[in-house]
């Protein structure tokens, strides 16, 4: 090798080593730079998990628009306000209906009529408002304006009582009651509904869950205050306070309870009343009505004295292994995720069929696919009993209504009434019930199962000659 190519080698070495060298710099500094991006976010956030929110403006016992809450919490306010959400599942959910606006109901669109789903409804509630306008619910977003502009506004007089569960009530009762809110209660019962619809705004908000002060969760509604009270007295708990002595977990599922439940109006004045001083069961709240000789409504087909149930989520929830186990409604209707470093509640409440990842999946290791199945086999066997039901239940009115035209007054006529009362409370338990069974799967088919047999015995109480 000559001196010319040494010196070009020595050269190239020197390059080559010089090139390392600033790789090996860059490489190092791009990991600084990575390594201080990262400890810097570690610490936003640490930040962001010591404080979970920031108090941009102050909100008092008196702050009842969930839009100055959510100056506060903006998360938890941009998922309240997608309950305007309408999805359909396959035995729930809601779709978009589209309506022409009028004079009467401004609304541009409305959910399906089950009504119109299934004709016998009409048949069971004849006589009474529901047999007039009925749909599928919609979410938290629609409670107030869907109560507000249903026909059965316009055929039959509501009283300001309905506006415990379709509105934000907590401030408005506050203020009517001088800072009490049994009195507040008392005196909006005992309004016509165009009245106490003046004193509300919003749909359900943040007021009516949880306390200004602490954020923790808390009960407003003073007809469940009541009623688990009464419940609780049942079981031999005296003067239980729901704010001061429920668990954190059962305050998951009461929030929810306040409204979800089956309920009557008492006397004149309509008090609210949760009937739950037997107990949770469908078989105690009838009783308890039996006890009361309370009736909805006379049966325009069979001058039967009817009871129309009311969404009891609450009621049969509790009798299913969920409830058994410990899981709260919010557990799977409102399940924890993750927005960066925070871990907070899903205020977009829904099905958790829509959601089962994070509703179902924390505890049920399987796909979502087998989750959804096993869901919706059992909504269809319920479904499909719940169809029996309605179909003997028409069965036994039709044949109470032949047997009235026939000019019959007899005791077998009295006794087929009686059986059309409990069979189409129970079966009501059931159609008004928002799971299709899923909340307690063996209670909801017991319950059609007693219903059938209710209507049928009624059928045969009727062709008894001895009642002739």
């Amino acid at each position: 090798m000559n001196r010319h190519s040494e010196k070009s080698s020595s050269k190239d070495g020197v390059a080559r080593r010089g090139l390392l060298f600033v790789a090996v710099a860059l490489v190092a500094a791009l990991a600084a730079a990575g390594g201080a991006a990262l400890l810097i976010n570690i610490m936003e956030r640490k930040q962001e998990a010591r404080n979970p929110f920031y108090r941009v403006v102050e909100i008092t016992d008196e702050t009842e628009d969930p839009a100055i809450w959510g100056k506060n919490f903006p998360l938890q306010y941009d998922d309240y306000l997608r309950t305007v959400d309408q999805v359909r599942t396959r035995f729930g959910g809601s779709e978009a209906v589209p309506r022409t606006p009028d004079d009467v109901d401004p609304r541009s669109i409305v959910a399906q009529s089950k009504l119109d789903e299934d004709p016998r409804l009409k048949t069971i509630w004849a006589g009474y408002a529901f047999a007039v306008d009925f749909r599928e619910e919609r979410g938290h977003a629609f409670m107030l304006e869907d109560q507000t502009f249903t026909q059965r506004q316009i055929v039959a007089e509501q009283p300001g009582t309905c506006v415990h569960c379709h509105a934000s009530v907590y401030v408005p009762y506050m203020k009517l009651g001088g800072g009490d809110l049994i009195q507040g209660f008392e005196a909006m019962n005992s309004m016509s509904y165009a009245e106490a619809r003046k004193l509300v705004s919003h749909p359900i908000a943040c007021i009516d869950c949880h306390s200004p002060d602490t954020m923790q969760l808390r009960v407003t509604r003073p007809a469940f205050i009541e009623g688990i009270r009464a419940l609780k007295a049942s079981e031999g708990i005296e003067n239980y306070d729901v704010n001061t002595m429920a668990t954190r977990q059962q305050m998951r599922s009461y929030v929810c309870g306040q409204c979800h439940v089956e309920y009557y109006f008492e006397g004149a004045e309509k008090r609210l009343v949760y009937p739950w001083s037997r107990g949770l069961r469908v078989e105690d709240i009838l009783a308890y009505y039996e006890a009361a000789d309370f009736y909805d409504w006379t049966h325009a087909e069979t001058g039967a004295r009817v009871l129309k149930a009311q969404h009891p989520e609450f009621e049969l929830w509790n009798q299913g292994i969920h409830a058994r186990s410990g899981v709260a409604c919010a557990d799977c209707h409102m399940p924890y995720k993750r927005v960066g470093a925070l871990k907070i509640s899903d205020h977009h409440v829904r099905s958790p069929l829509l959601n089962i990842n994070r509703a179902c999946q924390t505890c049920h290791r399987v796909s979502e696919e087998e989750l959804k199945s096993r869901a919706e086999t059992i909504q269809g066997r319920t479904f499909a009993l719940r169809n029996s039901a309605m179909d003997a239940l028409v069965d036994l009115i039709n044949d109470i209504k032949m047997a009235g035209e026939a000019g019959r007054n007899d005791a077998g006529l009295t006794a087929a009434r009686t059986f059309q009362r409990k069979a189409q409370f129970l079966l009501d338990f059931v159609e008004a019930e928002n799971s299709m069974g899923f909340h307690a799967p063996q209670e909801a088919v017991r319950i059609l199962g007693e219903s059938i047999n209710y209507s049928r015995q009624g059928q045969v109480v009727l062709r008894d000659e001895k009642n002739f």
